[in-house]
């Protein structure tokens, strides 16, 4: 059983962590709304005829990120799984928004085609982890649901980190190019969840499991 120290320490891990992100999430959120919100600026300037498509993905983006960690944090759900399942929901349409204005985007864009590619697998992964998220809960399968859920907001602050990342690439020498963004966008979401899945099996690692005592008794009692 772990102590009650450990179990402080445990939340306040989860606590801390969970307010860097909220608290980089709002600057991010905070930065594309100056970066964008002026209809005279540079940045908006590049979006001549596909204002919509980049509303439309900046409003899901923007549903996504703030109810996603309502979702993941709070534990009034577990009570009131209708109030969790509508949040879901919402969550949920603010995914399939962005990831549609994101195609109208992608489409129209007149970059090169290495940073279309990376546009498209972050929206490609971010809808396939969403998807088996719900197809997760749908068979009862919460534990799953909730895995596949982080996996999923991890993918919806892909934006969040590539924009961090890319001036500290800048800043360390390499040259903006379309091979930089690239890359950049791909590790923007597959790092993310690569440390996510070490992390989740060093936690399974270290839970005991409640069959070990069974398969013990099993080695010695095989009718057990």
């Amino acid at each position: 059983m772990p102590s009650r120290r450990d179990t402080v320490l445990k939340a306040a891990f989860v606590v801390v962590t969970w307010l860097i992100i909220v608290v980089v999430s709002a600057e991010f959120l905070m930065a594309a709304y100056a970066k964008y919100g002026l209809l005279d600026s540079p940045a908006y300037g590049r979006f001549v005829d596909r204002h919509g498509w980049l509303w439309l993905h900046l409003a899901g983006g923007v549903v996504a990120i703030v109810t996603g960690p309502i979702q993941l944090l709070a534990r009034w759900w577990w009570e009131r799984p209708a109030l969790h399942r509508r949040v879901g929901y919402l969550y949920f349409g603010g995914v399939l928004t962005a990831s549609a204005a994101a195609a109208g985007l992608i489409a129209t864009t007149p970059a090169p085609l290495s940073i279309k590619i990376g546009f498209a697998g972050t929206a490609l992964a971010w809808l396939t982890t969403a998807l088996l998220a719900m197809i997760a809960i749908h068979r009862g399968r919460v534990e799953r649901h909730r895995t596949w859920m982080i996996r999923n907001y991890a993918v919806t602050l892909a934006p969040v980190l590539f924009r961090l990342m890319l001036p500290v690439a800048i800043a360390s020498g390499l040259a903006p190019s379309g091979t930089l963004i690239s890359c950049l966008l791909w590790a923007s979401w597959l790092l993310p969840l690569v440390m996510l899945e070490v992390f989740r099996r060093l936690v399974l690692a270290a839970r005991p499991s409640p069959y070990r005592w069974r398969t013990a008794i099993r080695q010695h009692l095989p009718w057990f």
